[in-house]
This record gives structure tokens, sequence and C-alpha cells, in this order.
């Protein structure tokens, strides 16, 4: 029996197989495809049907591969979610969170609740996209022909077994579980006049959900497949298949977006915290994942996107290494970035408001945003040494970023850090895993990160010599904080 990942990013989905052989984690890509939101009726949404469709050609591709048995977990990103009726049916397609509908939804939802208040409940960060948000600007009168409303993994878990739960990992970025309690908090679900059977049982990774319908999709030659609950969000997963050791290290989930945090026993949740706008995602076995979300590379995705030639992504940190260093300073966490019309328009504009050179030629564009992002991380990393009055001598950076050597070099040389790169597929590694926890071939999270460490190589970055303190001076001076 082999174990089944299914791991979905804004950008792009895969199915790996992983399995332990010869003591070491093994994993193959069976299948892999994009994804990304379509514009329809000026509403940004996702294609649930191409997902569906995409993960159960994945999984005839296992039982091609010589796998009539396996077990499957789930992993996307978080805070979107779909409305499902009386008889199991989407109301709508769902929304992506970069739809502008929310542009100005934290103002509203501040008049009726304060942000104080919010956070000593929920202790999440606020974002314009947060579920809390989306809900808020939702059709009334859909959500109260709703039965359920499931976040997108626990969707797709739905439409494979019928069996509808939320949760935690993913249920917790909705801003709307109370950590005092552990459950959906009954004020915030009352200022969104939703009634709590609305929602699933909030259930932990490691549970089973039940048995994949194949007599439901006849047309597809599918494995048995048992269907587990993993860490449903992909940075959750993520920050499992981290292959940190000790307690002096920060993670840096680095894809569409960049996460980094540390992993906490419990919340943190004080003046500082909120001021600097930290997150306390609930996490797998318990723990905390405290973190903030920032732009990642989803800047470079849409330069890419829209620069006319044949732009790798190697060619971009080959033209940026050409240019200038530093040449200017962006706050690429401002909404304005969230998604622009034109990216490359956008970064220019922002540059002749503040009086900064613009860039032109793609090598300055990449270098723009390469020089930021490390910037950003380095003082994400000061911001958690102060809240937390703990010592960050380790960055692990996980994800498709983790491949970027310039940028892992260049974020430690600006933090002062040692950082240390992969695996790139960390919330793969972390599903896989949670799925071997859970039938006991692997005994707990420890054994788990260090068969990561013995299965993966780790490439380490060590800070080389540079003014740092000038950079992040400079930076701040520019920047509004």
């Amino acid at each position: 029996m082999g174990y089944v990942a299914v791991d979905i990013g804004a950008s792009s989905g895969r199915l790996i197989l992983g399995e332990i052989i010869n003591n070491k984690l093994e994993i193959r890509e069976i299948h892999r495809f994009s994804n990304g939101f379509t514009l329809q009726d000026g509403i940004c949404h996702w294609d649930m049907d191409y997902l569906l469709h995409e993960i159960l050609t994945g999984l005839e591709m296992v039982k091609s591969s010589g796998y009539i048995s396996c077990t499957i977990g789930i992993d996307t990103w978080a805070v979107d979610y779909v409305l499902v009726d009386q008889d199991g049916k989407r109301l709508q397609e769902a929304v992506s969170y970069r739809d502008a509908r929310t542009e100005h939804t934290l103002e509203k939802l501040t008049q009726h609740i304060s942000k104080e208040h919010l956070y000593q409940k929920t202790g999440i960060q606020f974002l314009p996209f947060n579920t809390i948000c989306q809900l808020y600007e939702e059709d009334k009168q859909k959500l109260e022909q709703a039965k359920s409303i499931l976040m997108i993994p626990d969707y797709l878990g739905y439409c494979l077994t019928g069996v509808a739960v939320a949760e935690i990992t993913n249920a917790s970025t909705t801003q709307l579980l109370n950590f005092h309690s552990r459950t959906f908090d009954e004020e915030l679900l009352d200022l969104l006049s939703i009634r709590r059977e609305k929602w699933g049982e909030l259930t932990e990774p490691g549970q089973e959900l039940g048995m994949l319908r194949k007599d439901w999709f006849a047309s597809y030659d599918l494995p048995d497949c048992k269907m587990m609950i993993v860490a449903t969000h992909d940075t959750a997963s993520a920050v499992i298949g981290t292959p940190g050791i000790g307690d002096n290290w920060a993670y840096l989930s680095s894809g569409t977006w960049s996460l980094l945090g540390i992993e906490s026993d419990a919340p943190i949740v004080n003046e500082r915290a909120l001021r600097n706008n930290y997150s306390n995602e609930w996490g797998a076995f318990h723990t905390t994942r405290f973190l903030k979300n920032r732009i990642g590379m989803w800047l470079i995705q849409e330069l890419r996107n829209q620069l006319e030639g044949d732009y790798s992504y190697t060619r971009l940190v080959e033209e940026a290494q050409k240019v200038k260093a530093f040449a200017q300073y962006v706050n690429f966490n401002d909404e304005r970035f969230l998604n622009p019309d034109n990216m490359m328009e956008e970064i220019q504009n922002y540059c002749r408001e503040t009086n900064q050179q613009v860039p032109v030629t793609a090598g300055e564009f990449a270098n723009c945003i390469y020089n930021n992002l490390a910037i950003l991380y380095a003082i994400a990393l000061e911001e958690l040494e102060e809240i937390t009055g703990r010592r960050i001598d380790r960055l692990h950076i996980v994800g498709g970023g983790a491949r970027n050597e310039w940028l892992n070099q260049l974020t430690a040389d600006v933090s002062g850090t040692a950082v240390y790169a992969g695996p790139a597929e960390a919330a793969a590694i972390g599903n896989l895993l949670m799925q071997m926890i859970a039938t006991k071939e692997v005994a707990d999270l420890a054994e788990a990160r260090q068969l990561v460490r013995s299965s993966f190589d780790i490439k380490e970055y060590l800070p080389c010599k540079m003014d740092r303190a000038s950079i992040i001076h400079n930076y701040k001076e520019a920047v509004p904080q």
C-alpha cells in the first residue's frame, strides 16, 4: 500500500506518492497540473470541478503504477470556501481570496467589533481576504440556503467520500475559531448571521475521513483509497515537513505566499503581536503556527506572465544579478500588490510616487523584488525575536522558493541568519508524514522530522559580510512601518 499526498497550491497542484524504503522516505511525483483563478462575470473563481478531475486523473495514474490500494490526504491553500446545499451541490463557484469584494471589509467589520477584541478571541492576523471578511460580503440568501460551509480541502474530501468535516489547521484561518474554547466563536458567528451547524465537526489531523466512493466515479479506473485527514492547510503540512530540531529555528514556507514564523506550544497573543499583525494558526499535535503572511513568489509569477520573451525563473535570477542591488525599497505587503491589473506598472507607479529609481528592464524588476523579499524576511526574523524572546539562529526555507539559491543566500546575508533550504516539496512531505503517523508507520512528529533530515538534501547558506544594518535602516526610512 502506498501513501498519496494531494497538495494543491494557488498556482499548481500535484499528487505525490510516498513510501519508506530502507529507512528513508522516498517520494515520486505521479501527476502535476496547473491551477489558478479565472475572472467570470467580474468575480475571481476557482474551478473546483477541474481540481476534482485532476485528483481523479492522478489516482488513475497511481493505480496504473501498480498500487491497487493507498491512503490519501489533501492539503490546499487556506481561507476560501464552498457553500453546499441540502443535496450536496455547490450553490456557486468558489470565490478566490484575490477577488476585490473584500477590499474595504475590514473597515466595515471593525465597526462592529474592535480589532483588539477580535484578536483576543482568535489570535489571527488581519488580512482583507480572511474568511470572516469573505463571509461578511457573501450573498445572504445563499448563506441561508447553504446546509454546509466547507473549506476547499474539506470540500474536495467531501466530494470523494460524502463526509463533511472542518479540519482545524485550515478552519483556524477563518478568524472564526476561539482559541480559548477551541471551537467556533458564537459572537462572531452571530455577527455574520451564520448558525454553528453549517460548519462540519472540528477534526484533528490524523483521523480517517472515509473510503473513496469509487461507485460515484465509474468512468475512472481508481485504486481502493482510504481518505485520511491530514493538516489540510498547506502551510501546516509544510511545517510538519520542515526538518527543524530544538527551539531556535524559524520556518519560511516560500511559494505564492511567504509564511514566516515559529512553531509554538501555545498561542502568543499580546499587544506587540497584534501591532505587528502576527497570526496564531492551529497546527497538528496541538501546536501553534505563530507566523505572518507576506507576499511571496506571486510577484515573480506575475512578472513572468507580463514580460515579453522567454524568461525562466533561472534567467530572471541571472538578469537580477547584473543590476545594482537595493536600488528601490518597496513595501510589497501593501494591498496594492495583492492583485493589480499590471504588476510591472504597479511597481513602477510605487517607485515614482516615492521618488525612487523606476525599474524598466526584466533584471531591474527581478532585482527589486528579490532584494525587498530578503529585507522583509530579515525584518520578520527581528520581529519574531522581539515578540517571542526567542533567539533564532536557523531559518528553514521550504517550498518551491527553496530552489532559488540566490534568494536563499541573499536572505542569509541580509538577515545575518544561517539558512537551510529544503525540501522543496515540504507540504506534500508533511501530508505524507501525517498519514504515516496516523497508520503508526512513523511514531511521532520528532521521528517524522528525523526522517526528513535523513532522506532529503538540505543545503546550508551562511551569511556573508554585508552592511545589513544600513540596508534595513534605509528600508524602514523609505517605507512607512
